[in-house]
């Protein structure tokens, strides 16, 4: 992708703002997308290897070029997105409103928390494989083991994030911190939580304290 000038304007107020408040937590809006193995890849892709199309924040994940028709009962989403590397279980995330088009009740869950995870077919020209393992994935936060001290959690904590959106602020509950040594802190939305809180790609979130608490 080109560096326009307004790109660069807009990287440079991105940086701006979370320097000058270390609470502030970028988000990230999760598009529907897919989580193979090698050998479900090499099933649909025979012959291909992963390609990438563009990085992706975490350390050595990103979205390849391939795509996957996703089939259930009821329907398809076509050109899905492939997410690199490969894992040792397949699985795919889509949003809860994009459930009831193909007809499957997929559970909200963290990724790779895939007991009774209802299956569908993915399909490309070249193979198609059946796939126990779609969920909508539950809203998380990756964050550094400084950030998880910083912030005083740790490794499955549930907090709060009040989601600093013009005109639609959101509080958002159950959000799961994890922390990993590499990982680089993002808060992660799918696109049904994003739209209803109006995210747009400068909103951050500020972790709060629970109601409950």
């Amino acid at each position: 992708m080109e560096l326009t000038e307004e790109n660069l304007r807009q990287i440079i107020r991105q940086v701006l703002q979370e320097n000058s408040d270390p609470n502030r937590i970028p988000i990230g809006v999760s598009n529907h997308h897919i989580h193979l193995t090698k050998e479900d890849f090499h099933t649909l892709f025979p012959g291909q290897e992963m390609e990438v199309f563009k990085p992706l924040k975490q350390p050595n994940e990103f979205a390849s070029k391939q795509k996957v028709d996703i089939v259930g009962p009821k329907g398809e989403i076509k050109g899905v997105r492939v997410l690199g590397p490969c894992r040792s279980h397949s699985q795919v995330e889509i949003a809860r409103s994009e459930t009831f088009g193909i007809g499957v009740d997929a559970p909200i869950r963290l990724s790779g928390h895939l007991d009774g995870a209802p299956s569908v077919k993915l399909r490309t020209k070249d193979g198609e494989v059946t796939v126990q393992g779609v969920i909508a994935a539950k809203r998380h936060i990756h964050m550094s083991l400084e950030d998880a001290e910083r912030f005083g959690v740790k490794l499955g904590d549930s907090v709060s994030v009040e989601i600093d959106s013009p005109e639609r602020k959101t509080i958002y509950s159950d959000v799961i911190a994890r922390p990993r040594k590499d990982f680089v802190l993002e808060m992660h939305l799918d696109t049904d939580e994003a739209s209803a809180a109006n995210v747009g790609p400068n909103t951050f979130g500020r972790i709060i304290p629970n109601p409950n608490e």
